[in-house]
Parts: C-alpha cells; sequence; structure tokens
C-alpha cells in the first residue's frame, strides 16, 4: 500500500473517533451546566477546554453556549467537532481508491449536513448537533467494518481509531484524577465515555471511584476501554509487520512503545490503579504522543528524500543528472 494512502486510512481512523469522543464528552457536560444551577458554568467550561487541549480564551466568562461555539461549531484552533469531521472527509476524498463508496458517501454526507444539525441545535439545543455527530460516527465505524476488507487499509484506519481512542480515554480520567473518591462526577466521566449502562450491569449498579478508573482503564471486555483499546492497536501492529524475513523477537520502535503501555496496565497488582492516578494517566498519555510519532516515521516517512546527485558525463559534450533514491 502507498504510505499516502496508509497515512489518510489511518488519520480517518483519528479524525473520526476524535469528533466521535469529542461529541461524546461535550454532550455530557452541557447536560450537566443546564441541569445544575449550582455548577460553576465557566470554572467546568475552562477544565473542559484543558482536557480537549484547548487553549482556553482570556478575559472571557465561558458558559454553555460559547463553549460549545468554540468546542462544536468554531474553525479557530483546528481541534473542534467540526474541524475534525472536515479533515476526515479531506483525507478521505485523497484516498478513494482504498476506501469503499459507502465510507465516502457516509463522510461527505456528514460533512455536508454539518451546517443544518447546526442550525438545529442553536433553535433546539446543543444535543440535536452532538447526537447527529455521534449518529454519523457509529454510521461511519459500521460501514467501514462491513465493506472494507482486512488487509493493511483496514489495519491502518483500525490503528488510528485505538491510539485516538485510547487518548481521549486518559484526557477524560485526567479531568477528574484528583477528585474525591465519592464524587458524583465519576458518572460524568462513565458517561462521557460511554460505559455507564455497561458499567452498571457489570458492577450490580455500586458506584466506586477505583471501579469506575479500573472499568475504564484495564476492563478487558469493554471496547471502549485503554486496555482493550490498545490490545486492538497492537494486534494490528503484529499483523501490519508480518513482512517476509523479519527475524523472531524483532520489534520497531512503535511496538515497544505499545507493548510496554498494555503491559504496565495489565501487570498492575490489584486494588492501586488510584495510587498516583495522575501520573499513569500522564505517563500514558506521552505513550499515545512517542506511539503516534512512531507510526509516521515507521510507516509514512520511512522512505529517505530524493537525493540528486550531478553525474558528469563527456557523451555528445552534454551534462546528464541522474537520480537516485
Amino acid at each position: 500500500m502507498l504510505a499516502r494512502n496508509a497515512e489518510s486510512l489511518y488519520w480517518i481512523g483519528r479524525y473520526v473517533e476524535r469528533a466521535d469522543d469529542t461529541a461524546r464528552i461535550l454532550d455530557v457536560a452541557v447536560h450537566q451546566l443546564l441541569e445544575d444551577a449550582t455548577v460553576d458554568a465557566d470554572r467546568t467550561s475552562r477544565v473542559l477546554l484543558k482536557v480537549l487541549g484547548i487553549e482556553p480564551p482570556e478575559g472571557l466568562r465561558l458558559d454553555v453556549w460559547s463553549v460549545t461555539d468554540l468546542v462544536a461549531y468554531s474553525h479557530d484552533h483546528g481541534v473542534s467537532i467540526s474541524d475534525s469531521i472536515t479533515k476526515a472527509r479531506e483525507n478521505a476524498r485523497g484516498a478513494r481508491e482504498v476506501t469503499s463508496s459507502e465510507m465516502w458517501e457516509c463522510l461527505n454526507a456528514t460533512y455536508n449536513g454539518m451546517a443544518a444539525a447546526e442550525r438545529a441545535a442553536r433553535g433546539l439545543g446543543p444535543h440535536e448537533f452532538f447526537s447527529y455527530i455521534k449518529g454519523r460516527a457509529a454510521m461511519f465505524t459500521g460501514l467501514t467494518d462491513s465493506t472494507l476488507s482486512r488487509d493493511d487499509g483496514y489495519r491502518f484506519l483500525l490503528l488510528g481509531r485505538s491510539i485516538e481512542r485510547v487518548d481521549m480515554m486518559v484526557r477524560l480520567l485526567l479531568s477528574r484524577a484528583g477528585d474525591k473518591t465519592s464524587s458524583p462526577a465519576w458518572v460524568t466521566v462513565l458517561r462521557s465515555a460511554g460505559a455507564h449502562d455497561t458499567y452498571l450491569r457489570t458492577h450490580r449498579g455500586a458506584l466506586d471511584a477505583a471501579r469506575v478508573a479500573e472499568f475504564i482503564l484495564i476492563d478487558r471486555l469493554f471496547p471502549r476501554s485503554v486496555f482493550h483499546t490498545l490490545r486492538v492497536a497492537e494486534d494490528c501492529l503484529t499483523e501490519l509487520d508480518q513482512r517476509p524475513g523479519s527475524r523472531v523477537g524483532a520489534r520497531h520502535e512503535a511496538q515497544r512503545v505499545l507493548g510496554r503501555a498494555r503491559s504496565e496496565l495489565e501487570f498492575l497488582p490489584p486494588g492501586v490503579l488510584l495510587e498516583d492516578l495522575q501520573s499513569r494517566l500522564l505517563a500514558l498519555q506521552k505513550s499515545c504522543r512517542e506511539l503516534s510519532e512512531a507510526v509516521s516515521r515507521q510507516y509514512f516517512h520511512a522512505a529517505p528524500w530524493v537525493a540528486w546527485t550531478d553525474v558528469r558525463s563527456k557523451q555528445d559534450g552534454r551534462v546528464q543528472v541522474e537520480g537516485e533514491l
């Protein structure tokens, strides 16, 4: 597969997952601000922006509407929901030969429908826009799983989706790492991660901060947990690296970073997850950055740039220039 197509699929997976996760997180935060008058809207909004990696504006008091404009509709900082969908569509347009028609049509229709969804949200409430994005992201995921061959292209898209999901789940937990174990904010974490119903069925309704953190970080069956997602990404890298002549036990940097992050979670002693939780989450976030850089070096920019060498020739009295890789 061409490196440019592989990179496009990788970023399609990341951008669609980023839009989906951002819509989930923002939907829960907006509901909390609208339903609870005792919540400090400005402080909660600034925490949310910090979680999403957006620099809060100075000298402006934030509320439900301003934070929604900034995170959902704005094109000023490059990480809004609208920006993520736009970038996913642009990558899909440049990689039409390796995606299905249904995938392209879904992303194109989503992009073209965002203006109408935004108008509806401004009249009926932000939930309209978030529901639209979550529904379209779920449709794209379903179309990807049902129409794309399980080849390297699918693995790159799934790898991108997995890396982005780990990063977003870690950001979500970081926003609550310092909260009390009895804080109701842990319910917000579950809802934002799409894990609330599954968690209640798993733990018979018992709400406990340690269990919430364990469920989102190390549950082996929940598909959005960090551990499960790391395993999916690790499987993708293993299959991508099945090249003829590969030595047994050889590992590239991306696999090393991913395996280290997964094993540190897998072999944690029971009951110690909340101890120094913030440091663990920051280490995972750093691993995500290192993994993304390693994947880019390994698969997208591994070939050296073309280097031209002058070869002086006396033939016919002309100077010939030959290109070498």
